[in-house]
């Protein structure tokens, strides 16, 4: 495992905050927006395809590299918009080849999103939220607390970002994203669902290549549902029955699976579209085998894949991994009764990127539970106990709070 610090970013409050992020406009807005400023300049009809192409295809770093553009035009761009990705603080790679970005937003928060290399692909893993308001307590990010919506150019800033890197180390294109990163996406749907557009019709990424997860929020699987796309949709599961999932996702409370299960269906008849089942294997808590039939029940009804996922461990509960031996009969049972099911080996270990570790630390594997946010300088505060050591942390779930943009089933969706 190796860990990279960039070279520092500052905090500075940009003067021209008032201009919007090119980055985050869908290819609609974008066109109509860069149309309107040329056309004032009096300048050919264009010139908003080629800054168009410089944003997506041509992935510049700057409107100053958009070198097929008079300075002037330049200059006048560059006093209307902005063209500016999260700042790069720290590079992680596992000894798997997996590789966690560390992002520096605006106002001091991190996230992290996580390339992951296999054979014939390469999967992007992103942020929606600084942080996370959920307290799902097999989760690192839930543990943390909840700092801030990402917006949409903050989204679709870590795959540009993340793609170039990836490009200039020859791992390739990315093939797939998955929204599993740090936050809840479908708590900020006025942010994700543009950022779904842009990485769809932007930059050329088929929505069925695209996944987007959630722990049940049902305003928003029911305005995903009514999107044309074909976007593919994961439940954070990891209980197939109400009490025991009260236990490791609060949210629960607020929309229970006889109700999650309804919107699913409704997902599931749209066009066929795709759900699977992620299912967190902790050992005692949700591995009997009793709760096999539930787990049947519920994916044939959705007509869901289920990944089984061994627990990875994290500072903050005192739990283990399901017994590879159980992981492979929760598989065999599912299979048998006409489930599709995979066990998904972890990736990113070593660098706390495995599913459910992200907690936005600059030196992963050294950073005490205590803190949400990694001290300045790059020195680290907190135990120096290895991460997933089994011992209880200091810090406190959020209590069942979840952001405004949370509706009551039937509300409507933003």
């Amino acid at each position: 495992m190796t860990a990279v610090r960039a070279n520092p970013v500052s905090d500075r409050p940009d003067a021209g905050t008032e201009r919007p992020n090119l980055l985050g406009m869908t290819p609609e807005e974008l066109g109509e927006a860069l149309a309107g400023h040329f056309r004032e300049r009096g300048q050919p009809a264009y010139r908003a395809r080629q800054v168009a192409h410089w944003v997506h295809a041509g992935a510049a770093r700057s409107i100053a590299e958009m070198t097929d553009l008079p300075l002037a035009e330049r200059d006048a761009l560059e006093g209307s918009f902005r063209l500016e990705e999260p700042a790069l603080d720290t590079v992680s790679v596992s000894s798997d080849g997996t590789a966690k970005h560390l992002w520096k937003l605006r106002g001091g928060e991190v996230v992290e999103s996580v390339l992951i290399p296999a054979p014939g692909r390469l999967t992007l893993c992103i942020s929606s939220q600084a942080g996370c308001a959920l307290a799902c307590r097999f989760c690192a990010t839930g543990w943390s607390g909840f700092g801030r919506q990402l917006s949409a150019a903050e989204i679709a800033g870590q795959y540009r970002a993340s793609a170039r890197w990836a490009g200039e180390r020859g791992m390739g294109n990315v093939s797939n994203v998955v929204f599993m990163g740090m936050g809840e996406p479908l708590a900020n749907r006025k942010a994700v669902f543009p950022a779904l557009t842009i990485l769809n019709r932007g930059y050329g990424l088929g929505a069925r290549r695209i996944t987007v997860s959630t722990v049940g929020v049902i305003p928003g699987i029911e305005a995903l549902t009514r999107r044309r796309e074909q976007f593919r949709l994961a439940l954070s599961l990891h209980a197939p029955v109400s009490e025991l999932r009260r236990e490791l996702i609060p949210l629960e409370k607020r929309y229970p699976l006889d109700q999650l299960v309804k919107a699913l269906e409704g997902f599931n008849r749209g066009a066929g579209r795709r759900i699977t089942f992620e299912y967190t294997m902790i050992r005692g808590v949700n591995d009997d085998l009793a709760l096999l039939p539930p787990l049947t029940s519920l994916a044939t009804r959705v007509q869901a894949f289920v990944n089984l996922i061994p627990f990875n461990p994290i500072p903050y509960v005192d739990w283990k991994p399901s017994h590879r031996k159980r992981v492979h009969a929760f598989r065999s049972a599912l299979e048998e009764a006409g489930v599709p099911a995979a066990v998904r080996e972890p990736r990113g270990r070593d660098i706390d990127a495995a599913c459910g570790q992200l907690r936005a630390t600059r030196y992963p594997g050294l950073q005490g539970p205590g803190r949400r946010r990694p001290a300045e300088g790059g020195m680290v505060s907190g135990s120096a106990g290895e991460a997933g050591a089994g011992t209880a942390g200091s810090a406190h779930p959020v209590e069942d709070a979840p952001p405004a943009d949370l509706p009551e089933p039937g509300e409507g969706a933003h």
